[in-house]
């Protein structure tokens, strides 16, 4: 794609996100509008609602997914994958908001969760590795969408912390040597 092909793709996404989390019935014509596009270049790149909405979720999931090895780059590996949480919880929300929209997908058949779950668990096993913790990747994504679904940031980030301090007694319980047996 062009440069400026590129860019527009991107921008009616950033804006497609928006519309559809915070308003029900958005046209597809709102949409281009606020992108700064024509209707045309969005139906090219988006030939339905569906397709769009389908592209907005897999972009936020891909989103998620790249930022393990990114916040690997820049962070201690247990620092990158507390952060890594704090994106998962944060994304989960937008799916939620998303939920509406996404239901219109499935309606027809299509299936945008397809590939979800292998990707983000791919995503918590680099970063699980890095940390040296052996905790099973999709033990930690099940703790993490309970953590997301109970919508108290307050309560959310103490669980948050109980699950690092969980992994991180797990990876040390390993590498320690084992207690002897009370008497």
């Amino acid at each position: 794609m062009r440069a400026d092909a590129v860019r527009n793709r991107g921008v009616l996404l950033e804006v497609a996100l928006d519309a559809f989390t915070h308003e029900k019935d958005v046209t597809l014509g709102a949409i281009a509008k606020k992108a700064g596009v024509g209707i045309g270049t969005l139906y090219r790149h988006f030939p339905t609602r569906e397709a769009l909405i389908e592209a907005v979720y897999r972009t936020e999931l891909d989103k998620l997914c790249a930022a393990a090895p990114e916040l690997l780059e820049t962070n201690e590996p247990e620092a990158a994958l507390r952060e890594w949480m704090n994106l998962f919880i944060a994304y989960i929300a937008t799916k939620q908001d998303l939920k509406d929209a996404l239901q219109a997908v499935i309606a027809l058949g299509i299936n945008p969760f397809e590939h979800s779950r292998a990707k983000m668990t791919a995503a918590v096993e680099t970063l699980l590795t890095a940390m040296g913790a052996q905790a099973e990747p999709m033990d930690v994504m099940t703790l993490l969408i309970g953590v997301a679904q109970n919508g108290d940031p307050a309560q959310a980030k103490r669980m948050l912390d109980l699950i690092m301090d969980g992994i991180r007694h797990g990876a040390a319980a390993r590498t320690a040597p084992p207690a002897s047996a009370p008497r």
